[in-house]
């Protein structure tokens, strides 16, 4: 039993896959909403395998899987290509652009998540950890000029490169119930948000824009505690 239940958290990170695979069948239906909501099942997947992995103790009872390169295959397909793709053919690019801004975020996170430096051993990401689902919804709610979004995922593509630490949710120590809780709560909010599309309540936007707010926030205070614990 100890083995199986390693093998069904691996069948388990596995199905993120899955989920990017009918989010972008809807994005090429035009069917946003279900594609977001697609992207909203990958993303709790990937909040809640690592929890399930340290349980089953999977690297020990399936030494010859490695569930961490697994994870990264997954997180690639739907943080980065489905987002994407999803930015690409919703229109919320520049036309004559879109190609370009989308090869921006493929392979600037091509190179964020291959670094050596991607996760540190004190449990922080670094450089902007490719939260490009987030990203694609927000541009989708917030109706900003299609030059605008593109200006935005630019610049979030050049952070990539900057190495600055960002709050790992589910392992930074440092007020990680508080980040859990709001993390939980802010979910929640985006499928409300993301059901009530086109329509979406002014007050529900503004209110799921204090989680993204605490984790920036969060992550630059600790980020500047680090270089003043790390400087030599």
């Amino acid at each position: 039993m100890n083995l199986l239940s390693a093998w069904l958290v691996h069948l388990y990170t596995a199905s993120g896959a899955l989920a990017g695979f009918f989010s972008t069948l809807a994005i090429f239906a035009a069917d946003y909403r279900q594609a977001l909501l697609w992207m909203v099942a990958a993303t709790f997947i990937d909040a809640t395998d690592g929890v399930l992995a340290r349980l089953a103790r999977v690297k020990e009872r399936t030494p010859g899987l490695d569930g961490g390169r697994l994870d990264d295959i997954v997180d690639y397909v739907t943080f980065v290509f489905v987002p994407a793709l999803f930015l690409y053919q919703s229109g919320a690019l520049p036309y004559g652009w879109a190609g370009g801004v989308a090869a921006a975020i493929l392979l600037s996170s091509a190179y964020g998540f291959a670094a050596d430096d991607a996760k540190t051993n004190d449990h922080f990401f670094t450089g902007f950890p490719s939260y490009w689902n987030i990203v694609a919804l927000y541009i989708h709610l917030s109706g900003l000029s299609p030059v605008l979004n593109a200006v935005i995922v630019t610049g979030l593509s050049t952070l990539v490169f900057w190495r600055v630490g960002y709050v790992y949710p589910t392992r930074t120590p440092a007020l990680r119930g508080v980040t859990l809780g709001l993390g939980a709560i802010w979910g929640v909010i985006v499928v409300v948000m993301i059901l009530t599309i086109p329509r979406v309540p002014a007050a529900l936007f503004a209110a799921s824009l204090v989680f993204p707010a605490y984790y920036v926030v969060l992550s630059a205070m600790l980020h500047v505690r680090r270089s003043v614990r790390l400087r030599p």
